[in-house]
């Protein structure tokens, strides 16, 4: 992992992002103490969090009981909702 000061960073800003998006992170420090990060950008997941989303076991339980009775999932109405037009 590379380190840089302020003002490396301050003189060869454009050089530096285009360095941490090749090679990974690069660490900013200010007299010698570590003040911020540059990460890559991450790659969008192709899925949504909410249908990557897993059931915890308890709950995957309850379901499985028969004692909780499935409704409408609320990620179909989310995503609905979202795709309607406004007039």
């Amino acid at each position: 992992m590379k380190r840089i000061s302020i003002r490396e960073l301050h003189e060869k800003t454009g050089e530096y992002i285009r360095e941490a998006a090749k090679q990974g992170e690069i660490l900013v420090t200010d007299r010698g103490k570590t003040v911020a990060k540059i990460v890559p950008q991450q790659e969008t997941p192709a899925v949504p969090y909410f249908a990557r989303r897993v059931l915890n076991a308890g709950f995957r339980k309850l379901m499985k009981s028969g004692k909780l009775r499935g409704g409408t999932d609320a990620t179909r109405i989310v995503s609905d909702d979202r795709d309607r037009k406004v007039e």
